[in-house]
């Protein structure tokens, strides 16, 4: 009785996919999971050892909502050295992950009814905040333009109610770094109907192309951007729940009162490991997918499977639609005829593909492949009447 008298927007939210599969692979004996996007890399000792020196030292009380000035201060000067991103310590929110900063981000732009364009494959998150927002996802297919964004198909989409615009780049799952042509229709777009842009660019470290670039290069929509960041990928810090969010000042001002009644603010002996972060550079680990992603491709590819090259991340996204099997469906049996787990790509708004992860050991990602390679075999002969 009382469930029904509960917040209605709960009900409409869907359990993450990604986080099922990965379940079903840890009850499945034997069973390789190429699941979820977690390094298989231990945080570097240089970050640790500043957690540890924090806690040694007492620093466990109360700091700024925001984040100490001195870790807000070094990102701003990260973004600016880095990646010529000019802003001030004042116009950042150091948040518990990226997660929280989408959250803050698109509860603090955004009205009941409102509409958020989000071009798909995407990661599920952003739908399901939107939704407990009381607004509405609207959803970009980027399938059929090569996992870029067609500005015609874009402002199709564009109604009286839409406020934002969700861009990830590199995306998940497709490792896709979106190109000029795409971030140009996004920033019209934008000065066009007055939009939010939200930049989740959490996979920016690790991108494999000198081609990159991101959107919040363009100076003249500074005004209706927001960034938003984590340490979880580049530095293998998932389990610490550190990331921030840049915004203009007077965006920030209303955006990091939403913060601050959510988590009021992130853990004490954090700051100075997040400063550390910020000093180390990434790049062996960087390296290493970079490998792991060239033997993944080729791997896929001789075994006839679609997949676009992915230029950033540390996920493969082949299609699978000459199998005529619905993605969950097709998981579901690769985890019990052939003992591998992958995602569905139904979870990230393409049922014709799966994602594969390849931040694992390299044992790991040959034993995976193997089965995935024996497991198409088998469908390929029951298709051929074998």
């Amino acid at each position: 009785m009382m469930r029904e008298r509960m917040n209605q927007a709960v009900f409409s939210l869907k359990r993450s996919a990604i986080r099922e599969f990965a379940r079903l692979a840890k009850e499945t004996p034997g069973c390789v999971s190429l699941t979820l996007g977690e390094p298989d890399f231990d945080t570097p000792s240089v970050i640790r050892e500043q957690a540890k020196e924090s806690l040694d030292k007492g620093e466990t009380h109360y700091i700024e909502n925001n984040g100490s000035f001195a870790l807000r201060e070094r990102i701003a000067h990260f973004e600016m050295e880095k990646h010529g991103f000019s802003c001030t310590a004042e116009q950042i929110i150091v948040t518990a992950g990226a997660t929280e900063a989408l959250y803050v981000s698109l509860l603090g732009v955004l009205n009941p009814d409102d509409e958020v364009i989000i071009p798909t494959p995407a990661f599920v998150l952003y739908e399901e905040i939107v939704k407990l927002c009381r607004a509405k996802a609207v959803l970009l297919d980027t399938t059929s333009s090569g996992f870029q964004i067609d500005e015609g198909a874009l402002e199709g989409l564009v109604t009286e109610r839409t406020k934002a615009i969700v861009l990830n780049s590199p995306n998940n799952p497709t490792g896709t770094v979106l190109n000029e042509s795409s971030l140009d229709a996004v920033r019209r777009c934008a000065l066009d109907h007055d939009l939010f842009v939200i930049c989740d660019d959490v996979y920016r470290e690790l991108v494999y192309t000198d081609s990159y670039h991101s959107f919040t290069e363009f100076t003249d929509v500074r005004d209706r951007t927001i960034l938003v960041q984590s340490y979880s990928k580049p530095y293998a810090m998932t389990g610490w729940r550190m990331g921030y969010l840049i915004a203009p000042l007077d965006i920030k001002e209303r955006l990091e009162l939403v913060h601050q009644f959510i988590v009021v603010s992130t853990p004490s002996p954090f700051q100075k490991a997040a400063l550390a972060a910020l000093d180390f550079d990434p790049q062996e680990l960087k390296s290493t997918y970079a490998k792991r992603r060239t033997y993944m491709l080729e791997r896929l590819r001789k075994m006839g499977l679609e997949v676009p090259e992915p230029q950033g991340a540390f996920y493969m996204f082949p299609s699978i639609r000459k199998f005529g099997i619905d993605s969950a469906r097709f998981c579901r049996r690769m985890i019990n005829e052939a003992g591998l787990a992958a995602t569905p790509g139904v979870c990230f708004g393409s049922d014709d593909h799966i994602r594969l992860t390849y931040c694992y050991s390299d044992i790991a990602l040959k034993e995976g492949l193997d089965r995935l390679e024996s497991f198409i075999g088998k469908l390929e002969n029951r298709m051929a009447g074998g």
